[in-house]
């Protein structure tokens, strides 16, 4: 939102992504797939025939039924349509107070934007974070000039704004939607791939599609991986884009009788939202202890762990660059980073110095 051109994944690898290919198709859109001894894919330009294939057909942005007047966030022409509404002194409803929810709210206020922000939930990000430390960003809203309303059910959007169970409505010049996405995978229906509900494709720690025939791979936004250290992680993040795909390929073309132990990448998540840096690093439990470093209400920032017994699970750092860098490192290991559980809540001990890969 705050650039004025995307920051394109096939620039960040260095280098020319198409040239490394035998065959390039694109605009050309997959239609089903036909996993025997050989795998067929069915798309625009005829059917294709391979020994192994990867899916990495992404998400979509969630737009639930009668919500035809919002705009979503997922593609860069999405961000070229929503950046040519939001002139200063317009209204902007944004519906969600996760990731992207909160990070446009944040830079569509600092441009003139009134803004205001619809969550069902008791706070913003406790899908991710939980209702505790959600709660502890609450108060970013209003210091940032925008109106949040939690605990709301929107039950009509129009063109000129949303209205509430309880009868409230909010006007809008732009109504976003910004409740999730989903994995594109609904063009494998009749493929006989096991899908979770959402369109997931659960994969192991190689991304080779679990119940499905050897030579059948998924990353990205479709995959759900097997982790011996987080369980199922979900794709969908910037570093698993860019990762991911190099673990699976060292899996695919591993020799027979080779190690075939591949990295298991722990998951990664950077938002800068109403004027705060975070970082999350793991997967935080519901029935894990929280532990905050430093005061949440203190302009130096603050870092959360979620523990267990033996073992931190994750780590957020809000505006603490020397915290998110020890909680990368820490999560690089074989297992979950081990702690000093005297040391973990004193934000004076270096977190480099607490947390054991």
């Amino acid at each position: 939102m705050d650039r004025t051109t995307p920051a394109w994944l096939a620039d960040e690898l260095g280098v020319d992504v198409t040239g490394l290919a035998d065959d390039v198709r694109l605009d050309c859109a997959a239609h089903g797939l036909s996993v025997g001894h050989v795998v067929e894919v069915a798309a625009d330009a005829g059917t294709f025939t391979a020994d192994a294939v990867v899916l990495a057909t992404g998400a979509r942005a969630v737009r639930p039924a009668g919500w035809d007047a919002a705009l979503t966030l997922h593609t860069a022409a999405d961000a070229d349509a929503l950046r040519a509404r939001l002139v200063p002194g317009s209204r902007l409803v944004v519906i969600g107070a996760g990731w992207i929810g909160a990070e446009v709210a944040g830079v569509a206020a600092a441009a003139g934007v009134e803004v205001s922000v619809v969550e069902a939930a008791p706070t913003p990000l406790s899908a991710a974070l939980g209702a505790h430390v959600g709660a502890l960003t609450a108060p970013w809203y209003a210091a940032a000039g925008v109106r949040l309303v939690t605990q709301a059910q929107v039950v009509d959007v129009r063109a000129d704004g949303v209205r509430l169970a309880d009868g409230q409505v909010l006007p809008a010049d732009t109504v976003l939607a910004a409740v999730g996405a989903r994995p594109a995978t609904a063009w494998l229906a009749a493929s006989g791939l096991p899908r979770d509900p959402d369109g997931s494709l659960r994969v192991d720690e190689g991304y080779a599609v679990l119940g499905a025939p050897a030579g059948v791979r998924a990353v990205g936004d479709v995959a759900l991986r097997r982790s011996a250290r987080h369980g199922w992680v979900p794709g969908g993040h910037w570093d698993a884009a860019l990762r991911g795909p190099d673990v699976l390929v060292g899996d695919l073309l591993a020799e027979p009788g080779a190690d075939r132990t591949p990295q298991d990448l722990a998951p990664y998540v950077f938002s800068t939202q109403l004027g705060h840096e975070l970082a999350l690093f793991g997967r935080p439990g519901a029935d894990d202890e929280l532990v905050l470093r430093g005061d949440p209400a203190a302009a130096e920032g603050w870092t959360a762990a979620w523990c267990t017994d033996q073992a931190v699970t994750a780590v957020l750092t809000v505006d603490r660059p020397r915290d998110a860098s020890a909680a990368r490192r820490a999560f690089t290991g074989a297992r979950l980073p081990r702690f000093q559980r005297s040391a973990l809540s004193d934000p004076d001990r270096p977190l480099r110095d607490v947390l054991r890969a």
